[in-house]
């Protein structure tokens, strides 16, 4: 999705239109302007342009700057080092532990979007009141434009949906809009939303190609993964059926599947150092990458999720030995295991821009130890780092930004969703047939599985091959897992040490030192103050009382 030149054009637009035509001295400005927006298609898709940032504001590397961190950090598979740092440590913490700190203003603040969402809404809904208003285009040009704008706002009421699970629903009728609005039901959210996406996958021009303006494709493959928060089954698997007959093919290689205009993105938000660039890579790489100084390392990867990657073979190692806080000159078995591991998690030993990881204590990248380094500067509290989503590329003695474009949904999603689907609707064999392709690609065997046992192996593959995309902490949500999956557990590394003779020892460690602790009333976000305080049709949720 190129969005480099996308606001700042449309600013350009916006100002020349109400400032630079002083010919065009008719009265109401206002609606001047708004008609020579609306009065061709060129001006019109600046116009919608503006909206494509929406997609940025939720994905990984817009929510890896934010001060909730990558969501993924309230689960047992990630962990951020330090409780120093507001920013990307203390609170993403907090979260974790899920103390009396949540109450319903922090989780608003941190972890909210109902303020900005409806802002995002509003302007949406502008844009297709005054498509019809002021618009003459063909009737193609016409549907496609509000296709596109009905694209996201479909993007964002999916968003307020799986938070709050009832919302306010506003439609393009700008008229209509009042101060006091009650919620909508949950079955009207979800109406709503697939409404909005099946126009869109109707009306937007087939394609593959994720770098360019939305797709049906795109359209299609949120819409599978939103029917599953809604569990709408036959709606998501036809989306996805959709979908997987269009011609998207998985990468060879899985690493390269993160890699811009590869043949399995389906929507894809594209940087560059020139317009916009992003922090990501500061923030998660390794301390020992040259010209990174002493940042990085905000956030690393558990042994917990380490050791839910399969060896290259199939089934899984006894990770026994290295449970002892005492430690163990046995080397880890990270050489056997599955591609998707070494995609994804750098370890001691792995390579990495040239160079040899070194995650122990004094090595190039060190070891923090929780809670008593107060600053980890870039140090790893787990023994591990991310590697997915990081780009390798990225050279900080020539520029500090990065520009790995994040890829919104990919093909290997929409067969999960569409796996899951069939299970849900007792087409076994090709929920079986689903998950054989995703493994096929990593070279890992499989046995037909059913009941529950499919099920289970359906959450492992989520959890695997889309791991660190944003997903797991809100599948976990909508699975009704999250509460007995994330209380009562602590997450762990492994503390390494350099042993005179060049060997290691690795020892068991406790990497949050008390429990986690998911709240059941974090199944839905509460409302904001805000909205409680100016629309007296609405009330706090019942959890939120």
């Amino acid at each position: 999705m190129k969005t480099k030149i996308l606001s700042a054009v449309l600013l350009g637009s916006s100002l020349c239109f109400t400032s630079c035509n002083d010919f065009l001295d008719l009265s109401p400005t206002a609606a001047v302007s708004d008609k020579l927006v609306w009065s061709k298609v060129e001006y019109a898709e600046l116009a919608i342009n503006n909206y494509y940032h929406y997609i940025n504001t939720y994905g990984a590397f817009s929510n890896g700057q934010s001060t909730a961190g990558l969501t993924e950090a309230y689960t047992d598979i990630f962990k951020y080092s330090s409780m120093t740092y507001n920013s990307l440590m203390y609170i993403p913490n907090e979260f974790a532990y899920g103390g009396s700190v949540l109450t319903a203003s922090y989780v608003d603040t941190y972890l909210g979007m109902w303020t900005n969402g409806y802002t995002y809404v509003r302007r949406i809904n502008e844009g297709l009141a005054n498509l019809k208003k002021y618009s003459d285009f063909s009737e193609e040009d016409m549907n496609r434009l509000e296709a596109e704008m009905r694209f996201f706002r479909g993007l964002i009421y999916f968003e307020l949906m799986k938070r709050y699970k009832e919302v306010i629903i506003y439609d393009e009728d700008m008229e209509s809009v009042q101060k006091d609005t009650p919620l909508s039901t949950e079955k009207e959210g979800w109406d709503f939303i697939e409404e909005d996406m099946t126009f869109a996958g109707k009306n937007l021009p087939v394609s593959t190609s994720a770098n360019g303006r939305v797709t049906s494709g795109a359209a299609y493959a949120l819409l599978s993964r939103y029917m599953l928060y809604a569990e709408r089954w036959e709606v998501a698997r036809k989306a996805a059926a959709e979908v997987l007959a269009m011609g998207y093919t998985l990468e060879t290689n899985y690493e390269d599947a993160f890699l811009s205009n590869n043949s399995e993105a389906i929507l894809q938000y594209s940087y560059d150092r020139a317009g916009q660039a992003h922090s990501f890579d500061n923030y998660y790489s390794p301390a020992g990458d040259p010209g990174n100084g002493t940042i990085g390392g905000y956030g690393t990867p558990t042994q917990e999720m380490v050791e839910s990657f399969e060896l290259a073979t199939g089934g899984f190692p006894d990770w026994t030995p290295w449970h002892d806080e005492e430690g163990t000159t046995d080397t880890p078995p990270y050489e056997q295991l599955e591609p998707r591991f070494h995609a994804t998690v750098l370890y001691n030993g792995a390579t990495w821009k040239g160079r040899t990881i070194e995650p122990f204590i004094g090595g190039a990248d060190g070891w923090c130890t929780w809670k008593e380094d107060a600053v980890p500067a870039g140090r790893t509290t787990t023994g591990y780092y991310l590697r997915k989503l990081v780009d390798e590329t990225h050279d900080f003695t020539e520029a500090a930004s990065g520009i790995q474009p994040w890829i919104h949904i990919r093909l290997a999603e929409v067969m999960l969703n569409y796996a899951e689907t069939c299970y849900q609707l007792g087409e076994i064999s090709q929920a079986n047939d689903a998950l054989r392709s995703i493994r096929a690609r990593v070279d890992l065997p499989y046995t037909d599985k059913s009941g529950t046992e499919l099920m289970a192996a359906i959450r492992q593959e989520r959890k695997v091959e889309l791991a660190y995309e944003g997903l797991y902490y809100w599948d976990m949500r909508r699975w009704g897992l999250a509460e007995s999956a994330f209380t009562g557990n602590r997450v762990h590394g492994l503390k390494i040490v350099q042993n005179a003779n060049g060997s290691f020892t690795y020892s068991y460690v406790d990497c949050d030192l008390e429990d986690r602790h998911f709240p059941a009333k974090m199944y839905r976000l509460p409302l904001p103050t805000t909205e409680l305080n100016n629309n007296s049709s609405v009330e706090q949720y019942p959890e939120w009382r």
